[in-house]
């Protein structure tokens, strides 16, 4: 569907995207994650064919962005963060310009934007200006936009900011019935929002691919140890007997009980190794009543400062990060420009 190699953008001597290489396929949702200032809206501009990349390709079903831009753009439904809307216009009117521009044939323009307009839940609303609208709203008609002509990729870049909660979970809800249809890429540096909708997770960071995997995936392979939370009808010394020796066992610790006769002990084992059946086993072995069992692994907020924390850039200097900060927000002014399927700008 989509492939990603090397792909670069340098702004003089700083780098902004740095060489990365990535695969899409079909029928799923994935997440772009990362801070501020890590290269996500850059190398959306870059797929999208908004940005020219300074090294790499981007290829769409085999079609080059640059090398052939009218069949790659054919295949893509875009949403900048900001969405390019004719505020003076009314949403149906807006629509049909897109459409016409995108070059759906008269016979099939109506029916398609109103189904569209269905789809996102615009069509009550068709009849008013778009400066009208909430903000809301006006994320519905620039993804109403983005489905214009049924393209296979829908990329949305940011598409909650500055939205209430109730906005941000009709949105997430419209996300998730995009993916039913369309391959989704939703770029984001918000945490919750990625995990809420999203069946894949890249995270990038300082303009570099530092994890691509699944949520519950990336959990895994980035968790060293599991803890295991354990409340048993015993004294410690009965626990430590009963559970010493047990192999990938690294540690067993006790936190203060309310109950008496009631410890709560918090054991530690590597996470190759799932011990829970052999403590089980101990314990009844043991004769000792198990109350509650359960364990917790690395959360996907962990993972996630873990990956984009504790990495710096290439200099090992802070202000580097700050610099792409800004080249982020330049190119951001190329969001007002709407690049439509002939290869053609419109302003």
């Amino acid at each position: 569907m989509l492939e990603v190699k090397n792909l670069t953008k340098r702004y003089g001597s700083n780098t902004a995207v740095d060489h990365l290489t990535f695969s899409i396929e079909k029928g799923r949702i994935y997440g772009f994650l990362g801070p501020n200032g890590a290269g996500k809206s850059t190398t959306m501009n870059m797929i999208t064919g908004y940005l020219a990349a300074s090294e790499g390709t981007v290829l769409i079903d085999g079609h080059d962005i640059l090398k052939e831009p009218v069949e790659a753009k054919k295949r893509i439904g875009y949403l900048p963060e900001i969405p390019p809307v004719y505020t003076d216009m009314t949403v149906k009117e807006y629509l049909l310009f897109a459409a016409e521009l995108k070059k759906i044939s008269k016979a099939e323009r109506v029916s398609m934007v109103d189904e569209i307009m269905n789809r996102t839940k615009t069509y009550d609303v068709r009849d008013r200006l778009i400066r009208n609208l909430s903000k809301g709203y006006r994320q519905r008609v620039g993804i109403a936009e983005a489905l214009i002509g049924y393209p296979d990729l829908i990329i949305l870049d940011e598409p909650t900011v500055g939205l209430d909660p109730a906005q941000i979970i009709e949105i997430r809800d419209l996300i998730r019935s995009l993916g039913e249809k369309h391959t989704v890429i939703l770029s984001s540096h918000i945490l919750q929002e990625i995990s809420a909708v999203c069946d894949h997770i890249m995270v990038i960071s300082h303009g570099r691919l530092v994890a691509s995997d699944t949520p519950e995936n990336l959990a895994h392979s980035m968790s060293d140890t599991v803890t295991m939370h354990m409340e048993v009808r015993a004294s410690e010394n009965e626990v430590r007997e009963a559970f010493s020796g047990i192999s990938g066992l690294t540690a067993i610790r006790f936190e203060e009980s309310t109950e008496r006769g009631i410890v709560k002990a918090v054991i530690t084992s590597d996470a190759a190794t799932d011990i829970r059946e052999t403590v089980f086993r101990k314990a009844a072995e043991k004769r000792l009543p198990v109350l509650d069992m359960h364990s917790d692994r690395m959360s996907l907020e962990d993972v996630y400062l873990k990956l984009t924390g504790d990495m710096l850039p290439a200099d090992g200097s802070t202000a580097s990060e700050a610099n792409t900060e800004k080249m982020d927000e330049e190119v951001s002014d190329v969001n007002e420009t709407s690049v439509m399927a002939d290869g053609k700008e419109e302003k």
